[in-house]
């Protein structure tokens, strides 16, 4: 029987999925986060939960026909680790928006727009031309994300405190939860190691409950949030569709759980003729089996694969 390999390698968790040559997905392997690979320690990390993934699979020694490999930060550094526990004949080592892209789509044509930690959006035509806009990191790009919204929040908080912004809920329930005394301190708590920026933006759900108790200046950072996302979304559609065409657009990551972003990026994404939001048909995981199938020249659906896979 001929095998196939889809691999989510994330922030949190490492998802494998092992396929046969129908589509159906034979076996699940989960670990923990292989997305550093900078030192021994981290080098160590990654074989470690990719052995223990694919032990879980139990496929640790199979060859595989094709294996898709797609990484939170990208693939750079993590080539030749993965060819030296993964075997196959074929790989693609990629980046987790592209497998993202293909699981929302189930390898079809579409947009997928990620709003985790930070923001991206991807897309790929039916001639398989692909095109993304934003991405670029917390300093220079990734409006929309978790951790803008906690800067922004921050910021309003810092407008109020000179006396040229808004009141705000936001300083009482962000001085609150981090146990900062004014807003210098909480600005000074974020520079240091002790608030990595994913534990910034864990922060993030709290403007959502804000927003809700009619806070004005949380609603506007989370609407402002929502049309940046499908701001994303037009910039993609405008390199890859043509005008009026029909499009998926899958809106994915924690930002989407606030009812104030999903709706307002719905809203302004469907305003463009031929958009229509849609939920992700799979996750990542299973976005990376249809790419091994795709690098293998093989066209099959998946069936029996998790949407959700963590």
């Amino acid at each position: 029987m001929k095998l196939f390999l889809g691999v989510d390698g994330g922030q949190s968790s490492t998802t494998a999925l092992v396929g046969d040559e129908t589509g159906r997905v034979i076996a699940v392997g989960r670990a923990g986060p292989c997305n550093h690979v900078r030192t021994a320690d981290g080098r160590h990390r990654f074989l470690s939960a990719m052995a223990a993934c694919l032990d879980d699979t139990g496929h640790r020694e199979s060859r595989f026909e094709a294996a898709c490999l797609g990484f939170s930060g990208g693939p750079k550094d993590k080539d030749a680790l993965t060819r030296e526990i993964v075997h196959a004949e074929k790989f693609l080592i990629t980046n987790d928006a592209t497998t993202a892209l293909a699981g929302a789509t189930a390898g079809e044509p579409g947009i997928v727009v990620i709003a985790g930690t930070g923001s991206i959006a991807l897309g790929r035509n039916a001639e398989g031309t692909t095109a993304r806009a934003g991405g670029w990191g917390y300093a220079f790009g990734d409006e929309g994300g978790a951790f803008d919204l906690v800067r922004q929040a921050l910021r309003a908080i810092l407008r109020f405190e000179e006396g040229w912004g808004p009141k705000t809920a936001l300083r009482g329930r962000l001085l609150q939860a981090t146990g900062a005394g004014d807003a210098d301190d909480l600005l000074h708590l974020f520079y240091t190691d002790e608030y990595s920026r994913a534990r910034v933006a864990s922060l993030a759900p709290l403007l959502d409950e804000i927003a809700l108790e009619g806070d004005a200046v949380a609603g506007d950072i989370l609407n402002a949030a929502g049309q940046t996302l499908a701001t994303l979304a037009g910039a993609v559609r405008g390199q890859l569709f043509q005008p009026g065409e029909l499009v998926s657009v899958s809106p994915i990551g924690g930002v989407f759980q606030s009812g104030m972003v999903r709706e307002r990026f719905r809203l302004l994404v469907e305003l463009d003729d031929g958009n229509r939001v849609a939920a992700p048909a799979f996750g990542p995981a299973a976005g990376a089996l249809i790419e091994a199938y795709r690098l293998a020249g093989i066209s099959c659906a998946i069936q029996g694969a998790p949407v959700q896979e963590t």
